[in-house]
């Protein structure tokens, strides 16, 4: 049978490190790093394409992190999270066909680099109170839109988890089962807007051997990592994802 895989070098220069991206986010550290994917890949593809070629890739690679984070979560914390994150997620449905992906890029690059320059300006003291609620709840729900658009889902929601001092592996684990919950509710949805088509998944199918490769790196860093440099790594990959998403509105 026979599958129209893309074939482009191009293609393939952006990807692998794509899904390798992708890998070490299953750690904790796609936070910042996991959201550069889609504008990586959108360098040779649409947004749309990469997004969906991408969605097989990120089930494989939510399940490997699942299997290793399974026992730190935070249930209630999780509990708050993944219905305001589903609800994100079926306004960025219902908008997709009618918002301009750029402006969404920038909206998601400019709101994490003034959040960076936040936590540089008036870092939070030991005994400063995380945000409230309310914020968290809007966060998180601009994080399922911005996941479902162009899986670039981290930094919104890291700016209200950030500051409620998780330890590495508990912030990790939870993230995982998040964006487990966000990605899968986005299957139906893509089909149903015709993305997932026999080349998107042929394509897809040819990137999967990556996965494990890049989950392993990303589970090596975070279980070695100081908390410390743990959150330096968040906020580097942070900055790179949002002066990506700037520069994609803008270009």
């Amino acid at each position: 049978m026979y599958f129209p895989i893309i074939t482009d070098p191009y293609f393939y220069a952006v990807a692998i490190p794509a899904v390798l991206l992708l890998g070490i986010s299953k750690s904790g550290f796609g936070t910042g790093f996991g959201s550069l994917a889609v504008p990586l890949m959108a360098l040779s593809v649409s947004v749309p394409q990469a997004a969906a070629i991408l969605i097989p890739v990120l089930l494989v690679m939510d399940l490997f992190g699942l299997a290793v984070f399974r026992k730190n979560v935070d249930l209630p914390f999780l509990r708050f999270l993944i219905p305001l994150g589903v609800l994100g997620s079926l306004i960025g449905f219902l908008l997709f066909k009618v918002m301009d992906t750029h402006l969404v890029a920038g909206l998601v690059g400019g709101f994490t680099l003034l959040f960076l320059a936040q936590r540089l300006l008036f870092p939070p003291k030991p005994d400063s109170m995380p945000p409230p609620r309310w914020v968290g709840a809007i966060l998180t729900v601009v994080s399922g839109f911005t996941s479902f658009v162009a899986h670039a889902g981290g930094p919104p929601v890291s700016a209200y988890v950030i500051p409620m001092r998780l330890s590495p592996l508990q912030f990790t684990s939870t993230m995982a089962w998040f964006f487990f919950a966000i990605n899968l509710s986005k299957w139906i949805p893509y089909a149903w807007l015709g993305l997932l088509d026999a080349r998107n998944m042929a394509t897809s199918l040819a990137l999967l051997p990556l996965v494990p490769v890049g989950v392993w790196v990303g589970l090596s860093m975070a279980k070695r990592i100081s908390p410390k440099h743990f959150y330096r790594l968040i906020a580097v990959g942070m900055f790179l994802t949002g002066s990506k998403l700037l520069w994609d509105a803008f270009a």
